[in-house]
């Protein structure tokens, strides 16, 4: 890729594997800022930024994170920022002249009790899951920005829904991280004190999808390297956004035994029902990124052995 890419949120783990993934391709180091030299949130920092800057092309990787104990607890910086960063990026974007961008958003847009595997069709036809609706609600915000972009302004920007990620870069704060390194993180320390048992929230029932983080940055770059015609065609009818997965899922249970397993953890696994589930079941419907050419390559299992030394190397 030879334009000049700005890439927003570059120290995040989505964000880095873009980069990561930018590097393998060649060209001109992506342009990035970091959160102090740039906040994303401020309409007159980045619409200054981008004047001085001029990137020809944006990938929208910034976002405020978390798993389930992290969107209940902060509902409004979980709207408020998302909101926030996508609308002074994509807008200062077009306003300083930027043809393509490249927004990612996340599965959680689906109704909560979509039909599954869930289909791009199937956004907004339905209610969503309480527990992280304001970031849900944020996302939606974001893939529609894209599309009323391009049917007003003739832009060429585009939305990737990621399903659940994982890998090097995570977040492995002991409350507000992911199910993947929340997991890691208690069934390593486990191990190390010796406890009998670990204790997961909720039933272990509900069934998630989940992707190594460096094949959803192959797959990104993959689908905004896409022409406008291939684009268009696979996001019709009017549609602006792809989903981007592996098409398996498992149960949150087997999710325990798996991680237990690659950190080495012999204890008892027990599950806490009064801790909530979430939605019971999501898992993407990836005909489309299929049809274009792209397939997942890093096993879930193989994919945990690297999360797990990313962690132990930063513990």
């Amino acid at each position: 890729m030879s334009d000049k890419v700005f890439v927003a949120g570059h120290r995040g783990m989505v964000g880095s594997a873009i980069v990561r993934a930018l590097g393998k391709r060649g060209g001109p180091a992506p342009l990035t800022r970091p959160h102090g030299d740039l906040d994303l949130t401020s309409q007159a920092a980045v619409r200054e930024f981008f004047a001085r800057e001029k990137p020809d092309a944006v990938i929208v990787a910034a976002a405020r994170v978390g798993g389930i104990h992290a969107n209940d607890t902060y509902p409004a910086q979980f709207i408020y920022e998302n909101l926030m960063i996508e609308a002074n990026v994509i807008h200062e974007a077009w306003r300083a002249g930027v043809k393509r961008l490249l927004f990612l958003g996340s599965s959680c847009i689906y109704p909560r009790m979509a039909e599954q595997p869930m289909r791009e069709e199937q956004l907004l036809t339905g209610t969503l899951e309480a527990t992280n609706e304001p970031y849900a609600i944020a996302k939606i915000a974001g893939i529609k920005l894209c599309e009323s972009y391009n049917r007003q302004y003739g832009t060429d920007y585009r939305s990737v829904m990621p399903t659940n990620l994982y890998g090097p870069g995570d977040s492995y704060h002991p409350e507000d991280s992911h199910v993947i390194p929340a997991l890691i993180r208690r069934f390593h320390e486990a191990k190390a004190a010796g406890a009998a048992a670990v204790a997961i929230w909720g039933t272990g029932k509900p069934r998630r999808e989940f992707l190594y983080v460096d094949d959803m940055a192959e797959a990104s770059l993959h689908v905004f390297g896409l022409d406008k015609a291939a684009y268009g065609a696979a996001t019709q009818p009017r549609l602006s956004h792809i989903n981007i997965g592996t098409g398996e899922d498992l149960t949150i249970a087997e999710l325990a035994r798996l991680v237990a397993k690659v950190v080495g953890y012999a204890g008892r696994i027990e599950y806490d029902a009064s801790k909530p589930d979430g939605t019971p079941r999501k898992l993407l419907d990836v005909g489309r990124i299929h049809a274009l050419g792209w397939r997942h390559r890093v096993g879930l299992e193989e994919g945990l052995a690297l999360t797990y030394a990313d962690f132990k190397a930063r513990a």
